[in-house]
């Protein structure tokens, strides 16, 4: 078996979380384990990794399972840099202070 880096706990609480998530969804949606893993075109096994924040499942099996549940549309803004907060200050402390035009030459002027 392989063995997985340590992850960080956050990291470990937001899988787990997301496990939970989803097993919540599925089961507002009444649809049995056999029928999602079915529809996700995985095991039941890998289900119930996925259901308990398994941190060994692929985030493509992730957004499949979003995806049989209808929840997929938020997947696109994960990493949005709409969403990165410390990105944008950290580019607008590299902005330029003032922009100047380029100068003429007298070359340019002939």
């Amino acid at each position: 078996m392989r063995r997985l880096s340590p992850l960080p706990i956050p990291v470990k609480k937001a899988l787990r979380k997301l496990g939970q998530d989803i097993y919540d969804a599925r089961r507002r949606r009444r649809i049995p384990t056999a029928l999602m893993a079915e529809r996700a075109s995985i095991s039941r096994m890998t289900l119930t990794k996925v259901e308990k924040g398994d941190p060994s499942v692929s985030l493509g099996i992730y957004a499949s399972i979003l995806f049989v549940l209808g929840l997929n549309s938020r997947l696109m803004d994960l990493a949005d840099a709409n969403h990165d907060i410390i990105g944008r200050s950290l580019e607008e402390e590299n902005l330029p202070k003032r922009i100047r035009l380029p100068t003429k030459t007298k070359e340019q002027d002939l």
